[in-house]
């Protein structure tokens, strides 16, 4: 703020400099680290498995579907919850269409309750008169063996099935005492994830409104940042890089021409030497003529193949970047801060009353939202539930024992009904252990007591059925949120009851089935209840309202910068003089084509192995001796000459590619270092006021940035993070878990166990009757002889 014509040098220098001084004009608002909002551990784990016992309630709801598979009726539900009894009882007719099924299970278990005993007395009555099986006269019959195996093979599969029915009975009937012993744990797990709830919502919110502190450090830091950027940096760069570049090349030439002048004398000397030896007489001998000969004409390749003094020197244009950067640039740049500074006093009393405005702003904001954490509703709905919460868990911790001590009665109960099912299944099976009179004593026993089993079957059957079709399923399937989401079913005067229970408007669409799912999907209890319509966060947190006042602080701004000055006439001379050095008119290309060259016509290693060969083929003695010294003279040159300089070719062509693309836009780049300054300057001497403005509205705007970021944030964290009503759902599925997990599936798969022990006991009797006879000690028999 304070040196705001520095944007507009940090705008040239980005157009002028290469891409590692590249800067932007506006600086963009770095991204406020606002960090998470910490969420409540909650404990409450809503799985339920039954187990193999799970076989049970699946086929006891088989049986349920196929007794009563007519849609849930939702009209009827609708007028029961509104105590419209009389528009109930005139629907009679759906009423008994829906339950059906269970009328006529319910008509079959009745008649069976009123025959049992009725029958049992008439079999009582028709054995005393020696009828039904009661005469002691046996006539033989020839499929008397097959009749009784096969009465004896059946009666003991179904006793088998009704042994089953009373397992899967006593397997039901402990799994509910089992599970309801989990009931306390389940439920305390589910008060203490409510509580958490209630005691993390007032610290997040707290947290959140905290966070501004973070966005109003980074705004007032803005304040004081100098945005500087040395548009001669790039100026300066670049002449240094270019004189380095050209003093390599230079030097890399010079220790080029030295080294091949070295060893072309070294290789004229070795020519030298060895043709001195070729002339040695056993050289005329039959046999080493040709090999002499050969090694004589391979001489003239052992010379140099690059001419580097031919090489175009670069000391010219050396001495005029030299001279170039006597130039001192830093402190004509010292001079150009000088000129800033000397007006500092006077943008500062400019821009005083913007800063200030800036801080009341953003003061004003920050006390603004201190009030949004009493005033948020939020608050006042934790307080209702945290009464409502402690009412009903000291309720359910009062009431809870008097559960488990009817359940014990429950329990027992059941059991001595499962025990009077067991204690019939070996009666049937005794008569060939102590006669017919046990077997007897079965059925007596079953025509006294199966009623009152199918009486418990019935009961058991009307209550568990219809829970399971009217809330279970209804449940699972939505329909008892379809039910309570009715228009103006719970309040006559609401079309939506949570609406018109939290705002005065209770048209807003609020549904019990939009408040679970959202909640079960670990939404903001914020957004779930769409409390904006209270309390709106976005209008509270309207970034506009801010900024008007401001805007129109900035119209007044009138500063006079026209005693800057950025292009000295000095720099500007340099700029020229560097562009005009004649870097761009070396031949790069030359240099590159015979740097690339190798450096003798011929590989000197390969040359030398080859004449130790020739001289292994040679009659031992001084001639080969004498052959591989100079093979050996020549590896050493190799490595003490060759190397080197092929290092050095490296390096400069390195160097020279370096200089080429320093050269190939040198005088374009400087001449828009020249032309942007003397635009800056003329920017700056005409329209100092006009950027001093702008750069204040884009600290502005980058400030409401900022903010605006922040609201962001606060709205998602709120709508998402700030209570987190997962516990509410949860409720709702342990209320689930525990009616027809617990409850409903266990007394399904009770009725369902003894109704089948309690059917199979009719062909059991008659069976037994049947088959009775065939082992009790007769009056008489018919004789047949043989």
């Amino acid at each position: 703020m304070v040196r705001a014509v520095g944007m507009l040098l940090l705008m040239l220098c980005s157009r002028t400099g290469g891409k590692s001084q590249s800067r932007n004009y506006i600086i963009e608002p770095t991204e406020l680290n606002l960090g998470d909002v910490f969420a409540g551990e909650y404990e409450t784990n809503i799985f339920y498995d039954p187990g193999p016992i799970g076989i049970l309630f699946q086929m006891a709801r088989a049986f349920l579907a196929v007794v009563q598979p007519n849609p849930f009726p939702h009209d009827i539900a609708t007028e029961l919850i509104k105590q419209n009894f009389g528009a109930v009882l005139q629907q009679y007719q759906r009423i008994i269409y829906y339950e059906i099924g269970f009328i006529i299970c319910t008509i079959l278990g009745v008649v069976f309750v009123l025959l049992m005993p009725l029958l049992g007395l008439c079999f009582c009555l028709c054995r005393c008169c020696d009828n039904c099986g009661g005469e002691m006269h046996q006539r033989q019959k020839k499929n008397a063996d097959c009749r009784r195996s096969c009465f004896g093979t059946t009666l003991f599969f179904v006793t088998i099935i009704i042994t089953a029915g009373a397992l899967c009975t006593y397997a039901a009937n402990q799994n509910l005492t089992d599970q309801l012993k989990g009931v306390r744990k389940l439920v305390n797990s589910n008060f203490k994830d409510l509580h958490t709830f209630i005691n993390a919502t007032p610290s997040q919110i707290d947290y959140v409104i905290k966070q501004y502190n973070t966005t109003k450090n980074k705004a007032l830091a803005d304040v004081n940042t100098e945005i500087w950027w040395v548009l001669s940096m790039y100026a300066s760069a670049a002449i240094k890089e270019t004189q380095e570049a050209l003093e390599n090349v230079s030097l890399s030439r010079d220790v080029l021409k030295d080294g091949t002048d070295k060893l072309s004398t070294s290789l004229t000397d070795l020519q030298t030497s060895l043709g001195d030896t070729l002339n040695d007489p056993t050289c005329r001998t039959p046999g080493s003529t040709e090999i002499c000969d050969s090694i004589r004409n391979t001489l003239p390749s052992l010379s140099i193949n690059a001419d580097f003094s031919k090489l175009q020197g670069v000391e010219s244009q050396l001495a005029k970047v030299k001279d170039v950067q006597k130039t001192n640039f830093s402190d004509l740049v010292r001079k150009g801060y000088a000129a800033l500074d000397k007006t500092e006093e006077m943008v500062q009393n400019e821009t005083k009353s913007i800063r200030k405005d800036v801080h009341d702003v953003l003061n004003r904001i920050g006390d603004v939202l201190a009030g949004i954490s009493n005033d948020l509703p939020i608050q006042n709905l934790l307080h209702s539930l945290t009464e409502y919460l402690e009412d009903f868990q000291s309720y359910f911790q009062q009431y809870y024992p008097l559960v488990e001590q009817y359940d014990f009665y429950r329990y027992f109960s059941f059991v001595l009904v499962t025990e009077v099912t067991l204690f019939l299944t070996p009666l049937f099976n005794s008569i060939e252990l102590i006669e017919f009179t046990i077997s007897f004593s079965g059925v007596g026993i079953s025509f006294i007591f199966s009623w009152l089993l199918m009486v418990v079957v019935v009961v058991t059957f009307i209550v568990g059925g219809n829970v399971e079709k009217l809330a279970c399923q209804a449940l699972k399937d939505n329909e008892l949120f379809k039910v309570l989401d009715t228009p103006y079913l719970l309040n006559s005067e609401w079309k939506y009851f949570i609406s018109g229970s939290l705002f005065s408007d209770s048209n807003i669409n609020i549904t019990f089935q939009s408040v679970y799912t959202k909640c079960h999907r670990k939404v903001g209890i914020y957004s779930a209840l769409q409390l904006e319509n209270l309390f709106s966060i976005e209008d509270q947190m309207n970034v506009s309202m801010y900024t008007s006042e401001l805007q129109a602080n900035l119209k007044n701004i009138n500063v006079d910068l026209s005693s800057i000055v950025l292009l000295d006439p000095e720099v500007k001379k340099s700029l020229q003089k560097f562009e005009k050095s004649g870097i761009d008119g070396i031949e790069f290309d030359a240099y590159i084509a015979e740097l690339r060259k190798t450096t003798t016509k011929v590989d000197l290693l390969t040359y030398a192995n080859q004449l130790d060969e020739k001289a292994e083929k040679l009659p031992r003695g001084a001639l080969e001796n004498a052959l591989k010294g100079h093979a050996n003279n020549i590896r050493k040159i190799h490595n003490d000459q060759v190397i080197p300089l092929e290092q050095t070719m490296t390096l400069m062509i390195q160097n020279i590619e370096r200089l080429q693309t320093t050269a190939s836009d040198l005088s374009v780049k400087v001449g828009n270092v020249v032309d942007s300054l003397e635009a800056a300057q003329s920017l700056i001497n005409n329209n100092g006021t006009s950027i001093v403005a702008q750069e204040a509205q884009q600290y502005l705007m980058r400030i409401m940035g900022y903010f605006q970021e922040y609201v962001e944030w606060s709205k998602d964290v709120i709508n998402n993070e700030v209570a987190d009503c997962k516990p509410i759902a949860n409720v709702v599925d342990t209320l689930d878990i525990v009616l027809c997990g617990f409850v409903v599936d266990s007394l399904n798969g009770f009725w369902f166990g003894l109704g089948c022990c309690s059917i199979f006991l009719i062909p059991s009797i008659i069976l037994a009757v049947k088959l009775a006879k065939f082992y009790r000690r007769m009056d008489t028999e018919d004789v047949y002889d043989e």
